[in-house]
């Protein structure tokens, strides 16, 4: 399967890349919006691909040209200001999503956050508070690809940590904002492609005590 990775130069698309590489069922390919980023990724032995999520969708839709699925775990970083989150995580994964479509990939995995689906409830978490743009952003950018023609998954992790994988996670409609090793995600996103009975399936993920491989097929049964 060929994979275009939105976000590779993130530490969830650090790993993701990795643990791609060392399958033999699927083929990374990386968007990266710099030249320099590019001959990183070339040292790697991974495919690239340069586009920007700034930029046009047409670019975009270049980028993922020849692929199966599009996994998008970009993310705006907070130092980079409340309007970045707009840009990225949201008009960018919209684009990204539009992209897909008219490339024809059809499958899309979206790495969000946790409990962002609650955004509009009374008893949203207070978390988001801190946080409001950046939830909005995600919130919306799921309801988008819920009413797209995509067959998604969206993963919403809670607190994201670099401590190493435990290989071992939780997954419900709704959880607690607890922490999960990035390398974990990483490795349910890949659970997650071998998995089609995902389709359609939008879940918040934390760190626990059942193997990935485990957890992703307990969602074949729901």
């Amino acid at each position: 399967m060929n994979v275009l990775i939105i976000g590779a130069n993130g530490r969830i698309g650090q790993h993701l890349v990795r643990k791609l590489q060392e399958s033999d069922k699927h083929n990374p390919i990386v968007m990266v919006r710099k030249e320099e980023q590019q001959a990183k990724f070339a040292e790697q032995g991974v495919e690239t691909a340069l586009a920007d999520l700034e930029g046009s969708i047409e670019t975009i839709t270049n980028a993922a040209k020849g692929v199966d699925t599009v996994v998008f775990t970009a993310g705006a970083r907070g130092h980079e200001g409340v309007d970045k989150f707009m840009l990225i995580d949201l008009d960018g994964a919209v684009k990204s999503m539009k992209a897909a479509e008219q490339a024809g990939a059809k499958r899309f995995v979206n790495v969000s956050g946790n409990s962002v689906h609650r955004w509009h409830d009374n008893n949203r978490p207070e978390w988001m508070g801190s946080y409001p743009n950046l939830s909005a952003a995600k919130y919306y950018a799921n309801v988008w690809l819920e009413n797209s023609g995509l067959d998604y998954t969206i993963i919403r992790p809670g607190h994201l940590n670099d401590e190493p994988g435990t290989g071992k996670i939780k997954v419900a409609a709704a959880l607690e904002h607890e922490e999960i090793p990035r390398e974990d995600v990483a490795s349910a996103i890949v659970a997650v492609l071998e998995h089609d009975q995902t389709i359609g399936k939008a879940f918040d993920m934390n760190g626990g005590e059942t193997p990935i491989v485990k957890v992703i097929n307990s969602l074949n049964e729901e």
